[in-house]
């Protein structure tokens, strides 16, 4: 059955499964195949990068429990935008959305991209070759031209096709996509413990300099950026089935899952690999699986993992116009994207806006410096959303009929003093990335005054 959105022609056509599904395609993509050598080059040992990986699921969670509420009580397209709207007004919920466009999503789409593409070259022995066209200005790029950001651009372009098309052929395959690279991880951990030719000696702890704080928040970083999309089912509540029940329940036990495939997934990386091997290394996942299966396996397990980015880089696509979609309704974005397209009933011109912002960031900027960029915009946007359900429940308490957020108020307050941690330690170590995401935050403001004034 269809059900149309009471507040505008978005239609309701999301059931609890497909759900699930989106905020455990947003979550398992790039960063888990690619960031645990980022990882272990801060913290150092093998328990450190697991305890890691527990802590920051242990956030994603919180955030998740408390998103559930917000999700139930505000069930339409937008997500933060709508919450943040909804707590402290008009100008911060704009602001959430400005960072949802170029850090939340169009920013882990490029990344997505450049990740498939490096897996892609992999499987099928393809060299990279010298780049086309390279601009650089004292070191920092600028516009790098080459086959692999080529095969990026490509791939954003051709999904972005698909979820324009209409939302049912999104969602399925979207779900497709998604199922595969769970089959994939689940195989890829139980044949590398029962028959990989890996050692556990590479959980021993070795005697070194003691772990500082702030390469252990740095590695937040690293982590959160690999957690982001646990809030996913969130932005497109105005398309979900039974919102008040199935959003929450989404949320939680996409997150949930995702936790054990990360734990699970990176023990396999470190039975596979000692920590010294581990040090930065992009395709940690294909270096593990080498290592285990041998070098024959290398180009069959790139290739599926490149398939399996392709669930995050779509499930992305899918979700983020939906927030530019809801800005636009509530003029403080361009009428143009509040648009439908007729015959589709899908967002058209924000996806091609988000598609056009990513082809830029594939071009412009690496994938490490992409990583500290998002994490650190994402977890200040995302602390922020939390303190507003602290303000909204001191205005209102949630009615009893409706899932209120388990373990208040010490989840939300863990969650926002863990964020809070990461963005003082990613100011201090990493300023650069760092003050290009308040650059964004900048820009944003000064964005909103031209809309506030239009308003007046």
């Amino acid at each position: 059955m269809k059900h149309k959105d009471d507040a505008g022609d978005l239609r309701r056509e999301i059931g609890l499964f497909s759900a699930t599904v989106l905020v455990i395609a947003n979550m398992v993509g790039t960063g888990i195949f690619t960031t645990s050598g980022f990882i272990m080059a801060e913290v150092g040992s093998a328990r450190a990068l697991l305890l890691c990986w527990l802590c920051g699921g242990v956030f994603a969670l919180c955030g998740a429990l408390c998103y559930g509420e917000l999700g139930a009580r505000y069930p339409r397209a937008g997500g933060e935008y709508t919450f943040l709207k909804e707590s402290f007004g008009k100008g911060v919920g704009f602001l959430s959305g400005w960072i949802s466009l170029i850090v939340g999503f169009s920013a882990p789409i490029a990344a997505a991209a450049i990740a498939f593409a490096t897996y892609a070259f992999d499987a099928f022995s393809i060299p990279t070759g010298e780049p086309l066209l390279s601009i650089a200005v004292r070191g920092v790029r600028l516009v790098e031209v080459s086959p692999l950001t080529a095969t990026a651009i490509g791939v954003v372009v051709l999904f972005s096709l698909v979820h324009y098309q209409s939302l049912v052929a999104g969602r399925n395959v979207q779900n497709g996509l998604t199922l595969f690279k769970i089959a994939l991880i689940a195989a890829f951990i139980l044949g590398g413990f029962f028959f990989g030719k890996g050692s556990a000696s590479h959980y021993a702890v070795e005697a070194g300099e003691p772990l500082s704080a702030e390469a252990f928040a740095v590695a937040l970083i690293f982590v959160s950026f690999a957690y982001s999309g646990w809030n996913a089912a969130a932005y497109i509540g105005a398309e979900i089935i039974r919102p008040q029940r199935n959003i929450p329940i989404a949320l939680i036990s996409g997150t949930i899952v995702v936790i054990g495939l990360y734990l699970l997934l990176n023990g396999v990386y470190l039975y596979a690999l000692p920590p010294a091997e581990m040090y930065g290394v992009l395709e940690i996942g294909a270096r593990s699986a080498v290592a285990l299966f041998g070098p024959g396996i290398s180009r069959v397990f790139s290739g599926a993992v490149a398939l399996g980015i392709l669930s995050v880089l779509s499930a992305m696509i899918l979700t983020g116009p939906r927030i530019y979609y809801a800005m636009a309704r509530d003029g403080v974005f361009f009428s143009l994207f509040a648009r439908l397209n007729p015959a589709r009933r899908t967002p058209a011109a924000s996806i091609f806006l988000q598609a056009v912002l990513a082809v830029l960031m594939v071009l412009s900027a690496s994938f490490e410096t992409l990583l500290i960029y998002i994490g650190f915009t994402l977890s200040l946007c995302a602390m922020l959303t939390v303190i507003g359900l602290m303000r909204i429940r001191r205005r209102a308490p949630a009615p009893e009929d409706l899932y209120r957020t388990f373990g208040y108020p010490v989840t939300p307050l863990l969650f926002i003093l863990g964020n809070a941690w990461i963005i003082f330690f990613s100011l201090k170590s990493r300023p650069v990335a760092a003050l290009f995401g308040l650059g964004t935050i900048a820009a944003g403001m000064g964005v909103y005054r031209l809309f506030a004034r239009r308003i007046s």
